[in-house]
Order: C-alpha cells, then sequence, then structure tokens
C-alpha cells in the first residue's frame, strides 16, 4: 500500500454529511467507572472533590509505578520532587495527600481514596510498564510480559558503548549552553545534543542518569507517528485512506471518512470534552482508549479545522492496530524500538491491551536521541530502511489547517519553521512538561531536553536552539 505525500488529506477527503448521527456520550460516572460498564444514558457530572479525588489517586498509582519500574526507576523522595510536583492544580493537593501503598514484590501500586471503595491500582506488567485499573476495580494480576533485551554492552547507537565522543569535560562548544540552562527558563533534568550521529553534549541534573525514565508525555504523538511509518513502509496501512475504526462503520456514519492521516494531523472535525493533553479518564481513571476516543462526533468537515487533542493521536493507533491486525501483525512498540537501541522505552497501555500513544511513555534521553536520529538518517537504521523514503518529508510538511501560535504542525511533529535565525527544516516531537527532541537534518543535529517545567517555568524552546545552533557555528 502506500500514502499520500503532503496534500494528500485534501486530495483523498470523501466529503461527509455531517448529520445529527452521533453515539450517547459516555460520560465519567464519579467514582464506580467499571471496566467497560458505562450505561450509555448516562449523564455526566460537574467536576467535583470526590471525582477529582478519584482521579488522583490514579495519578499517583500510575506515576509512582511508572517511576519505580520502568528503566533504572527512581526513589520515592525524587517521584514526589519530580513527577508529583507542577501537575493540575484541581488534583495536585489530593496527589500530595494520598498514600501510596508500594507491593514491591508484585510491582503494584495501590491507593485509597475512600473507605467504601477499592483502592486504585496499577501494576506493572514488565516490557509495556505499568497498567492503571477502572475506578471500581479490584486488583488484579498483569501477566507477565518478555524482559527487554541488554543491548548496553554493543556500539552506539544500537548500545552505549563508545557512544560519546572524546572531549575532555569543559571543552565541548555546547558546555556554555548548559552552563546557562536556567536563563532558558523551566527545570531540566536532561540535556544531550548529536552531532553527525554521536553524543557531542550530555549532562543529566537532579540525580538523573543515562538510565533514568521520565514520562514523555506528547512526544508520545511522534512515536506513534513513527510506528505509522513503520506500518506504511512494510504496506500494511494507506494512511490516506479511511481509518479502520470499527465503531464508525454503521451506515451514514460521517466519521467513517476520517482518514489516518486527518487523525495525525489533528485536522479530523472531530470534537470532545476537552482539546490539548486533558485526557483524564484515560490517564487517571484507569478508562478503555477505545471506550473514550471513538464516541466524539463530528461538528465540522475533516480537514477544515486543526484541533490539538490526545483523541486524534489515540484513534489513528486503533486504525494502525487494525490495519496492522488485518496484515496478521500485531502492534508490537516494544519490538519496533528495540530494533532501535530503545531497550529502555516503555510504551504503556489500558486494561484492554491498546497503547496509550499520546502521552503514556516512559523513556531516556539517550532513547529518545536515538528516535531523533532515525529522523536524522531519514527513515535508515543501521543500513535498513524502517521508514518511506519520502516519510521524514511527509510528517515534516504542514498540510490542512495550522494552529496558532510560534510553531507549524505536520505529521505528529511540531515545525519551526517560524521560528527566526532556526534553519527551516528543523523539526521535533514536544511533550508537556519540556519534553523535547528537536532535529535539524541541515545541520546534522539532533537535540534532546527532558524537564520537569510547570506553567509558571516554561522552557524557551526556540531560543535553547538558536543557542545550540550558534554553539555549532
Amino acid at each position: 500500500m502506500s500514502f499520500a505525500g503532503p496534500g494528500g488529506i485534501a486530495r483523498k477527503r470523501r466529503s461527509a454529511r455531517l448529520s445529527a448521527i452521533a453515539p450517547d456520550f459516555l460520560r465519567i460516572l464519579g467514582a464506580v467507572l467499571l471496566a467497560g460498564a458505562v450505561p450509555a444514558a448516562a449523564q455526566a457530572p460537574k467536576p467535583n472533590a470526590e471525582l477529582n479525588r478519584a482521579w488522583a489517586a490514579g495519578y499517583r498509582a500510575a506515576v509512582v509505578c511508572s517511576s519505580l519500574w520502568n528503566g533504572a526507576g527512581k526513589p520515592i523522595e525524587a517521584i514526589e520532587r519530580d513527577e508529583l510536583t507542577g501537575i493540575y492544580p484541581e488534583i495536585e493537593a489530593d496527589v500530595r495527600a494520598l498514600k501510596a501503598d508500594v507491593d514491591a514484590g508484585a510491582k503494584r501500586v495501590s491507593v485509597r481514596y475512600r473507605d467504601d471503595m477499592p483502592p486504585r491500582i496499577a501494576e506493572w506488567s514488565g516490557r509495556e510498564g505499568c497498567v492503571t485499573l477502572p475506578i471500581g476495580a479490584q486488583p488484579a494480576v498483569m501477566p507477565a510480559t518478555d524482559r527487554r533485551a541488554d543491548l548496553d554492552a554493543r556500539p552506539w547507537p544500537i548500545g552505549d558503548k563508545d557512544a560519546r565522543r572524546s572531549v575532555p569535560k569543559g571543552m565541548s562548544r555546547f558546555e556554555q549552553t548548559a552552563v546557562n540552562m536556567e536563563g532558558f527558563g523551566g527545570r531540566t533534568s536532561s540535556l544531550l545534543i548529536l552531532k553527525n550521529g554521536r553524543i557531542a553534549f550530555e549532562r543529566y541534573w537532579g540525580g538523573h542518569d543515562v538510565h533514568t525514565a521520565q514520562r514523555t508525555f506528547s512526544v508520545a504523538k511522534s512515536m506513534a507517528a513513527t510506528l505509522i511509518g513503520h506500518a506504511v513502509q512494510q504496506g500494511s496501512i494507506d494512511v490516506a485512506k479511511p481509518a479502520s475504526i470499527a465503531e464508525w462503520q454503521s451506515p451514514g456514519d460521517p466519521r467513517a471518512a476520517i482518514t489516518t492521516e486527518q487523525l495525525m494531523r489533528m485536522a479530523s472535525g472531530l470534537t470532545s470534552d476537552t482539546a490539548g493533553n486533558r485526557s483524564d479518564a484515560i490517564y487517571m481513571g484507569g478508562g478503555s482508549v477505545r471506550q473514550w476516543t471513538t464516541q466524539w462526533p463530528l461538528p465540522n468537515p475533516p480537514n477544515t479545522r486543526y484541533r490539538y487533542a490526545n483523541n486524534d493521536t489515540l484513534l489513528a493507533t486503533l486504525s494502525l492496530k487494525a490495519a496492522l491486525a488485518k496484515a496478521g501483525t500485531p502492534l508490537d512498540p516494544a519490538a519496533f524500538f528495540d530494533r532501535l537501541g530503545m531497550t529502555r522505552t516503555f510504551v504503556e497501555h489500558d486494561k484492554d491491551g491498546d497503547y496509550i500513544l499520546s502521552s503514556q511513555v516512559w523513556t531516556t534521553a539517550r532513547d529518545l536521541a536515538r528516535l531523533g536520529l532515525l529522523y536524522q538518517n531519514d527513515g535508515m537504521w543501521q543500513g535498513k530502511r524502517l521508514l518511506p523514503a519520502n516519510w521524514r518529508r511527509f510528517v515534516t510538511t504542514p498540510s490542512g489547517p495550522q494552529p496558532d501560535g510560534a510553531f507549524g504542525y505536520g505529521a505528529g511533529f511540531w515545525l519551526l519553521n517560524k521560528s527566526e535565525g532556526i534553519p527551516a527544516d528543523a523539526f521535533g516531537a514536544f511533550g508537556n512538561r519540556g519534553q523535547y527532541v528537536v532535529v535539524i537534518p541541515s545541520r546534522a543535529l539532533v537535540v534532546v531536553r527532558q524537564g520537569y517545567d510547570d506553567d509558571k517555568n516554561r522552557l524557551d524552546t526556540a531560543a535553547l536552539v538558536k543557542a545550540i545552533i550558534a554553539a555549532d557555528s
């Protein structure tokens, strides 16, 4: 199969009849979100303290679980300092007040939020990180998954041997940029710079090191686009064709015309309860990805409005999973990322096995550098083509509606095409709280920055990239 090049949305889009056909909204039912048992006619209550406490318990369970056992893990005091501060203000006080019961043997975290309800549970499954159970669900035992390969002793980029250039400490041309990191804003935990495929600079703050995994937030969306690109290379999916979403196939449903490409470009025309990075029912409630993404109606024709939303990426991933299943291949992010040496990258999924590739991935700075290097090499890896020859151009070309603001948007990647002083081919994977992977093919540069920013203190991404370009000149 093929995929449409830039501009393919407009050529391939079907005309859609925007009638009043839409499923009943599955809404949050306070503290009784059971596994797939939500009445369709239920009405959503307004946010309240009791529900926020249930969200907070789920957030704490999930984040503590992932932080403890993904990658090299972190001590509880570091998790309290980093992951459990600077978060959503309506839940942060409860998150800080609630206590986590950690069962290290079972690799399970329990957080009780009400005496008459089961605790919120998150369990570590192995190669795919932690699974958060729905509100009201009783503890279960996650099936064990295979261990990830240990490739550290192999040469860079598959492993970590000889990864860094032989530059004495304090002599790197990028050293002054790191010294001035506070001047760029935010709270940085890692800065890694690749030049010509090798690590030219690497520094960690706050006790982090090369094997400390952090949550990617929306950098995961670019990972989803990469998995889709690999499936295109295999001939398993055509992103210009309607997305394979079973719930949209009823006669007359206008959403059946939405393509996977439109979902990747945040141009589906769909709405939801919130845009942006809020998917509370999934992230904090343990709700099903499919349950909470396939329900929303289509108020705008596809490819006419840009609306950044987690749901579009999650739906694109469901379409990918269906296309691979039709081809007789399972969706297995860990297997793909292991091919890149990204063995400390954990793509987490919901209770039903659907991957939460809008945000719930945990990884290290070096693994993010490997992802950037794949794009720096235009989809080639160790002499093999893993992405189509024009996939980098496809995901970095603005096609269709564009966001307001400082950055453009391609297909799963942000564009620095509006930033003065930065090469026009620069693009990146961006995530909340300051997660960035910026690729500049014309300069053979990949920049990785991880952090714990909050609403009051954010990184000036463009300023940092400009400083690194200046240091490289």
